[in-house]
């Protein structure tokens, strides 16, 4: 395939991965409700997916793990033990706040990659890129601070706080990933990855004594579909979506992520949307929008210099 063509499908994929993760929130809810811990939904999402990947990754032995360094591995790892901070923190904090603050404040990324990709990988913010990086936090901020004002959720300060610290634990896990993606083939990467964020998540939950697992089959169910959806189909698209475009436009482009999350949580929860979070969400969109046409047009430049 073409540049162009390649990075068309990448931009298929982002958007069907950000439109599938927009159900994580609502399916940790559910699981939340059914008293399933925090830590425990984060381990079972991340072992279901790691043990699937291991399957695969069995039948493809002779692919792997032919052509990874040590250094490359040990990156990996640490992407995943950082995936593990960031689901941790992130799940804990929809016990309590709204499900459209904490959707919208994990997604910050923009704010924590633009400045780190551009210290550690010099890669270029042009106008068009800051002014959607700005509008897009705003957007989010929005959010917020409609959340705390109609006190949504039983401590929303302690939940946005969690929300923000799972925000940071994520763009440490997309930068890895954006350097990785450019050396490892995209299983190689997400088996890796998902397989010590599993194994770290793991240890936290029996460190912290939590050790039945005799739930409902329906309760099984939410965890497998969480597992199934928002990991492996929303997480690995975005993983190989990583590869054509910047670690800056790839969590731009995620924070479509509290649209969905916020209209689903609407419909099922009946948690209000209100006119300053609607403020929000247009700026939301107009900063994604504004973000993909920069990145085209630096793009277009390097191409065509």
């Amino acid at each position: 395939m073409t540049t162009y063509s390649t990075r068309f499908v990448a931009a298929i994929a982002l958007a069907i991965g950000i439109i599938v993760i927009a159900s994580a929130s609502i399916l940790i809810r559910l699981a939340q409700s059914a008293d399933v811990p925090s830590i425990v939904i984060a381990a079972v999402r991340l072992g279901i997916s790691a043990s699937v990947l291991s399957l695969i990754v069995a039948v493809k032995h002779a692919q792997f793990p032919v052509g990874v360094t040590p250094m490359q591995a040990l990156l990996a790892v640490l992407s995943g033990v950082c995936l593990a901070v960031h689901f941790a923190s992130w799940i804990q904090s929809l016990e309590y706040t709204s499900v459209a603050s904490s959707a919208a404040l994990v997604t910050t990324n923009p704010l924590w990659v633009g400045i780190a990709a551009w210290i550690l990988f010099g890669e270029r913010l042009n106008s068009w890129r800051v002014s959607g990086m700005v509008l897009t936090i705003a957007g989010s901020l929005a959010i917020a601070l409609s959340d705390q004002q109609t006190q949504q959720g039983s401590n929303p300060l302690l939940g946005n706080f969690l929300a923000v610290m799972g925000a940071i634990c994520g763009s440490a896990y997309f930068l890895l990933g954006r350097g990785l993606r450019n050396q490892l083939p995209l299983l190689h990467y997400i088996w890796m990855t998902y397989g010590s964020a599993a194994v770290v998540l793991l240890m936290a939950a029996l460190a912290t004594g939590h050790t039945e697992l005799g739930y409902a089959p329906d309760v099984w169910l939410i965890l497998l579909g969480l597992a199934l959806g928002p990991q492996l189909i929303g997480h690995t698209t975005i993983n190989f979506a990583m590869r054509h475009f910047s670690a800056l436009l790839v969590t731009i482009a995620i924070l479509g992520e509290p649209i969905g999350s916020a209209l689903l949580a609407f419909a099922l929860f009946e948690e209000t949307i209100a006119p300053l979070q609607l403020a929000g969400f247009a700026g939301l969109l107009v900063g994604i929008a504004i973000t993909a046409i920069g990145e085209t047009k630096q793009h277009h430049e390097q191409h065509t210099a």
